[in-house]
């Protein structure tokens, strides 16, 4: 179920019993939140809501809440997050957890709560008895992360509704400087719309201005001027995120991940997989795929591994202290630029 027809069915008051909210997607999460909880008025929410948190909760506490009759209204709301035992991560906890309660109710559940149970990860483990339970139960409502076309979609759909309009250059700057994220892109929406109050148009001026670039999108920008052996810009680059009180060893890990990207997605790409497999196979939001493709296009397997080896040595220097890292980088990046690899 998509969170429009979850919105639908509630706005009939048509609920399910079980509610599995199962995906990544923060802003979507917040959303499906806000769209049970309008559902009961204030003296309801204090009577017939309750959310609780399992990585500090017992299950337990929670099942008992759900059983429960509702109190002066039809039905009883409660949210179970975090419930890390759907998934095969091992964590340490003190909590005991009544898994077996938990499957218990799962089978019969309270038919006047709504149980709503969010799961943030990107898979189950299936082979849990619970999870299959779980699945054969619940509704299962998708907030997994979304893809560029419909990123722009429903920007754009948010913004129309606000009688605001976009630039297709500030959507393609908007979507690089957040990798096509779209909760990211979500929480930058509302000062981008009052900058806007005026004109109604997002520029490409304002997402320039408001909208903060992160690490990983600087670190971005360093790869192609790597490859293309620009000593000084990059070195230039390099210590402007070091006065940015940036982690050597961050920066690097950063670099080292997105060379690994590039061969990743260059390998793949060349054995016929397509941008949509892609960003299935290496679990990668699609836009950073998108970006990948384009830059391993010009650059051939052999450079990019080398670049690659390299930025891996200087993580392992760094880690067992054999040498200072802003010294190993300008060391690597003298090296990598004098070497004449096709």
């Amino acid at each position: 179920m998509k969170t429009e027809q979850l919105k639908a069915a509630l706005n009939q008051e048509t609920f399910a019993p079980v509610y599995l909210v199962l995906g990544q997607e923060s802003a979507l999460i917040e959303e499906v939140k806000a769209m049970f909880k309008a559902t009961l008025s204030v003296e309801e929410m204090t009577m017939n809501f309750a959310s609780y948190d399992l990585a500090q909760t017992e299950v337990a506490r929670a099942l008992e809440d759900a059983e429960a009759a509702p109190f002066f209204g039809e039905r009883r709301i409660v949210f179970m997050q975090n419930p890390f035992f759907l998934t095969g991560e091992k964590v340490k906890t003190k909590l005991e957890h009544d898994l077996k309660g938990f499957q218990a109710y799962l089978e019969a559940p309270q038919p006047t709560t709504a149980l709503v149970i969010f799961a943030p990860y990107a898979k189950l483990d299936e082979r849990k008895k619970m999870v299959k339970q779980l699945k054969k139960t619940a509704t299962i409502i998708d907030v997994q992360k979304i893809d560029e076309r419909q990123v722009q979609q429903l920007v754009t759909a948010q913004l129309h509704h606000k009688q605001v309009t976009i630039e297709p250059a500030a959507m393609t700057l908007l979507l690089s400087k957040t990798n096509g994220d779209y909760s990211q892109i979500m929480a930058e929406l509302p000062k981008l719309m009052l900058y806007a109050q005026q004109s109604r148009v997002i520029t490409e001026a304002a997402i320039s201005a408001l909208v903060t670039s992160s690490i990983e999108d600087n670190v971005f920008e360093l790869v192609p001027l790597v490859l293309q052996k620009k000593v000084g810009p990059v070195l230039e680059m390099y210590h402007d995120l070091l006065l940015q009180k940036e982690e050597p060893l961050k920066i690097n890990a950063i670099l080292l991940g997105q060379f690994r990207l590039l061969l990743q997605v260059k390998i793949l790409f060349e054995k016929g997989y397509s941008q949509g497999n892609l960003a299935s196979v290496l679990k990668v939001h699609p836009y950073r795929i998108k970006l990948a493709l384009q830059q391993s296009r010009h650059f051939s397997k052999p450079m990019l591994a080398q670049a690659y080896l390299g930025l891996e040595g200087i993580e392992e220097k760094i880690k067992t202290g054999q040498g200072e890292a802003t010294l190993l980088f300008e060391l690597f990046m003298l090296q990598f630029a004098a070497e004449d690899v096709a």
